[in-house]
């Protein structure tokens, strides 16, 4: 019913920058809130930055102030902006969004598939 395309993940040295997409697509009515989680090895998946249409946005602090998250809603898309990356920043980036698929029903989450972000030193 939904699908979400990630692109823009890979290898970047430390200090660089990076660009994550995420197209939303299927029966979608409308997003409540978009957001990029990231799971590096043997760690649990984290949330890295959200944007929600009731409170805005948050990220975490790990990021806060390298990273830029936006949106389109004409395309239904989400960005990241990547800045100043480190070798921490290693992981699988996730998209995620919390979508109506009616008016009537209770909104669901879906996932990406998952970008590898990999930040050599």
């Amino acid at each position: 019913q939904v699908q979400l395309v990630e692109s823009g993940g890979g290898l970047v040295q430390a200090g660089g920058s990076l660009r994550l997409s995420c197209a939303a697509s299927g029966s979608i009515f409308s997003i409540n809130a978009m957001a990029w989680y990231r799971q590096a090895p043997g760690k649990q998946r984290e949330l890295v930055a959200i944007i929600t249409n009731e409170v805005g946005i948050n990220y975490a602090d790990s990021v806060k102030g390298r990273f830029t998250i936006s949106r389109d809603n004409a395309k239904n898309t989400v960005y990241l902006q990547m800045n100043s990356l480190k070798p921490e920043d290693t992981a699988v980036y996730y998209c995620n969004i919390i979508a109506f698929l009616s008016p009537v029903v209770a909104p669901s989450r879906f996932w990406g598939q998952g970008t590898q972000v990999t930040v050599s030193s």
